[in-house]
């Protein structure tokens, strides 16, 4: 299946992110009134008469503005122009054409790219006169385009084909998405930071202000010839620090990138230390039953001794018990110390949670542990483990059939969960166990 990229642009608040979300069926961009939420190039992938065209959100462009935000969100326009096969140029039409759209326009007519300029805000036939005042541009072709109602979108869809010069349907084939991988945790850890050393390009904007990403941004990459889709994603906040509706919806974002992720990257901040809402993170994406490592940032901020390291993760595992059965890294973006062995431990987490244990062996690890441990009599009923199998992977289910599966202490049960951890390697997987009635 041939795939194309188009990158949109234009200045902020035409309609890009709207048009955008139209497109995918999905709300993947976080929209809004006020100018500059976008900041990060998004990516979506659309399938249009056979065909996968890759539409690339791109914040507003406003030329020639020395704020930080605005400087980085140009250069990440600028990236989705270069890497584009064709350049969507996105305008108001119920403004007549400004300083920063000519400014643009001229751009995009030195950028050697094909191009195609869209008028939105065209929500009725009486509105498509508005695009007669934007042929001063000097690019063509132009059509009207409504993003809110999706008028003419598929008119503007066969444009791009025709552009591109795709004549014939292509035949579509199922591809692999392969593993996907979420990057999650605090404000300013510096998840945007590790994504691009891991993806050796500037694809998120990274700045010392917390809260810079606000959307959750996927990236593909090869490990060994696996396909990893990367998912870099904004701050997790408290519910009581959340300022507005931007933040709730990106907090929203990054639990949806959680519960569609296979391996979640929880990054911790060296400096700061393990803290509560670490932890309340690291316990979200263990309930949710996915694969998990710690990765602490910022090492390089830390004085070191003999045993840092060691004493950094018993810390942890005595603020969080579970932790001890999750692998830590200790990384620095910043100096790309370890940055190597993030894939590496993703790719053993990922292949680790799609294990199956064999019943066989799992009956004899049953028979081992009730020789070390019976469980106690409850309410004067002496309890008897049966047989054990399991039942699922991504998470591991495990069903242990008893006589009366309802008076199974808590103890016991992490006693079985510890059991089976230092039985088989299932270091950063969660474990689920069913106690049922033979």
């Amino acid at each position: 299946m041939s795939n194309y990229q188009i990158a949109i642009v234009g200045r902020p608040n035409v309609g890009k992110s709207t048009f955008f979300n139209r497109l995918l069926k999905q709300r993947k961009a976080i929209v809004g009134s006020e100018e500059g939420i976008t900041r990060d190039r998004i990516y979506g992938e659309v399938e249009w008469s056979g065909h996968t065209l890759t539409f690339i959100d791109t914040g507003g462009y406003i030329p020639e503005d020395v704020d930080v935000f605005n400087s980085a969100v140009r250069d990440q326009a600028l990236a989705a122009v270069s890497e584009s096969d064709l350049i969507l140029f996105m305008v108001d039409g119920k403004n007549d054409p400004t300083a920063s759209d000519k400014s643009l326009a001229k751009l995009i007519r030195h950028s050697g790219k094909k191009f195609i300029l869209a008028v939105n805000k065209c929500d009725s036939l009486n509105h498509d006169e508005q695009v007669y005042q934007f042929h001063q541009l000097g690019i063509d072709p132009v059509y009207p385009v409504s993003a809110l109602n999706g008028r003419l979108t598929g008119d503007l869809l066969d444009s791009i084909l025709e552009k591109l010069e795709i004549n014939s349907p292509a035949e579509i084939n199922d591809h692999e998405d392969g593993m996907r991988v979420a990057i999650v945790g605090m404000p300013n850890v510096g998840k945007s930071s590790i994504t691009n050393s891991l993806l050796q390009k500037d694809q998120a904007i990274v700045t010392p202000i917390a809260g810079t990403t606000r959307d959750s941004i996927d990236s593909k990459l090869k490990y060994y010839n696996k396909l990893i889709t990367l998912v870099d994603t904004a701050g997790l906040r408290k519910k009581s620090k959340l300022d507005d509706n931007i933040e709730f919806y990106s907090n929203v974002r990054t639990r949806r990138a959680i519960i569609g992720a296979d391996v979640v990257l929880v990054v911790i901040d060296a400096y700061k230390g393990f803290t509560k809402q670490d932890k309340s993170i690291a316990d979200e994406v263990i309930n949710k039953g996915k694969g998990m490592a710690i990765i602490v940032n910022k090492w390089d901020l830390i004085e070191k001794e003999t045993n840092t390291m060691r004493d950094f993760t018993v810390e942890m595992s005595l603020q969080f018990k579970s932790l001890s059965h999750y692998p830590v890294l200790f990384i620095s973006a910043k100096t790309k110390q370890r940055i190597s062995s993030i894939l590496k431990i993703a790719n053993q987490v990922y292949d680790l949670r799609l294990t199956n244990l064999g019943t066989s062996d799992l009956n004899k690890f049953l028979q081992n542990i009730l020789k070390l441990q019976q469980p106690p009599a409850t309410k004067g009923k002496a309890i008897s483990l049966k047989y054990m199998t399991q039942v699922s992977s991504g998470p591991h289910l495990f069903v242990i059939f008893t006589n009366y599966p309802k008076l199974i202490p808590s103890s016991y049960k992490r006693f079985v969960e510890n059991q089976l951890r230092e039985s088989f390697n299932l270091e950063g997987v969660p474990i689920r166990l069913s106690f049922r009635r033979k």
